[in-house]
């Protein structure tokens, strides 16, 4: 099964409705960080500050990216600057450390 990585950098608060929304289409687990910085609007913000953000990482299947990033991009989406990014990466290889196998999406 070929797998995806999918990043995403986004508002803090739209984090939780965006984590309710995956949880719903069936996305069994992310990762979320607390992250801070700045794209391409950086002259918006005085001297050194920097954004607040979350950024959310996930590995699914590439049959559940589309929908993956149609909720992240729906939610997440205010037209404003500073809404975020949204990256997809190939995956070359992903072990379960726990069993060390590859994991199989039902």
């Amino acid at each position: 099964m070929e797998y995806r990585k999918i990043t995403a950098v986004i508002r803090r608060d739209a984090l939780k409705k965006v984590i309710k929304n995956l949880k719903e289409i069936g996305v069994r687990g992310m990762t979320v960080t607390r992250v801070e910085g700045y794209g391409e609007h950086a002259e918006l913000y005085p001297g050194d500050r920097l954004a607040p953000g979350a950024k959310i990482e996930i590995f699914a299947p590439q049959s559940m990216v589309k929908e993956i990033t149609r909720v992240i991009l729906a939610i997440a989406h205010t037209g404003r600057s500073g809404d975020g990014i949204l990256a997809v990466y190939p995956v070359e290889t992903l072990y379960r450390i726990q069993t060390r196998d590859t994991p199989a999406y039902d």
